[in-house]
């Protein structure tokens, strides 16, 4: 959260165009101006309109310190409203992502670390800065998930309890892997202030096809991670997925927030892009990418079905 997206991080790109020709784009310098700035264009886009080769990137300082939280919560949309809370207050901690009941308990079946599986829902939260700002930091934290509802917050006090926590996060994909044969993984994402409602109608959509889906994500960004687990021999099942992954699109859209904050459009979300994009916003899209890419070798399919 506190460091933002790679996107932020990227001052230059070296480039192959479809036509074999290599250009060098971007801005190496902050206070550069000499036109528009195209490594922009080409960051997010997917190999659509040129292949990288080379990248300029900013670097950041390692903080001097780092502290863990796990904070716990016997309602779902407490800890939802605890991530817009915590955000609004000012504090903006290094990462914040939720859990909830169906993936704590699939990942302690999974590596079993000890997590608290009569939970409703966990945040995962860490600070970083110096000593003394991150011990400022942890108590605003503490604080804020107190008063939206938190039953429990635990301080990871040793290395190893650290790497639990954080290889507890990291096992929640092939945890989930091992409920149903088949997961469905979405990260439509909103603002920040609309993840309660995002994940009270994630749920009704659920609910209203009949699925499993477990809910995580990085909150703190907005990006949840919604994944249906289903099996892909089942075919009236997934006539329900492909119905359940349209609400929860248009969903994300409705909250004021995007199809994908972290995984791209890919071939699977491009019949969608124009719901996001708009008519003219999408027929940008493809002029800019027929006179790139004129004879559509690059990644045809993707973004804008060329």
């Amino acid at each position: 959260v506190k460091y933002g997206i790679t996107r932020d991080y990227v001052l230059g790109l070296e480039v192959v165009l479809p036509d074999g020709s290599v250009v060098e784009v971007g801005n190496k310098f902050d206070s550069e101006m000499a036109g528009p700035d195209w490594g922009m264009l080409l960051v997010g886009s997917e190999g659509t309109l040129g292949i990288v080769t080379k990248a300029y990137l900013r670097l950041v300082d390692k903080p001097s310190a780092k502290q863990t939280l796990l904070a716990i919560f016997n309602s779902l949309d407490d800890a939802a409203n605890t991530v817009s809370d915590m955000i609004a207050s000012g504090t903006i901690p290094t990462t914040l992502e939720i859990m909830d009941n169906q993936t704590i308990r699939a990942v302690e079946d999974y590596l079993n670390v000890g997590l608290p599986v009569s939970a409703e829902a966990i945040l995962l939260i860490e600070v970083d800065g110096s000593a003394v700002a991150i011990a400022k930091q942890a108590e605003h934290v503490m604080k804020v998930c107190r008063k939206c509802g938190a039953t429990e917050i635990q301080a990871a006090s040793t290395p190893e309890d650290i790497d639990k926590l954080w290889r507890a996060r990291r096992a929640i994909s092939p945890a989930c892997g091992k409920i149903n044969p088949t997961k469905i993984s979405e990260d439509a994402t909103v603002p920040r202030s609309q993840i309660p409602e995002m994940v009270r109608r994630l749920r009704a959509i659920a609910k209203k096809y009949d699925l499993k889906m477990v809910i995580f994500g990085h909150a703190g960004d907005g990006n949840l991670h919604p994944n249906i687990l289903s099996n892909k021999h089942d075919h009236e099942e997934m006539e329900r997925v492909e119905q359940a992954v349209e609400d929860l699109f248009k969903a994300a859209l409705e909250l004021g927030g995007t199809l994908s904050g972290e995984h791209g459009i890919g071939y699977m979300k491009a019949p969608f892009l124009k719901w996001e994009t708009g008519e003219t916003g999408f027929a940008v899209g493809q002029k800019l990418k027929s006179v790139v890419d004129q004879q559509g070798l690059l990644n045809p399919g993707k973004l804008f079905n060329i």
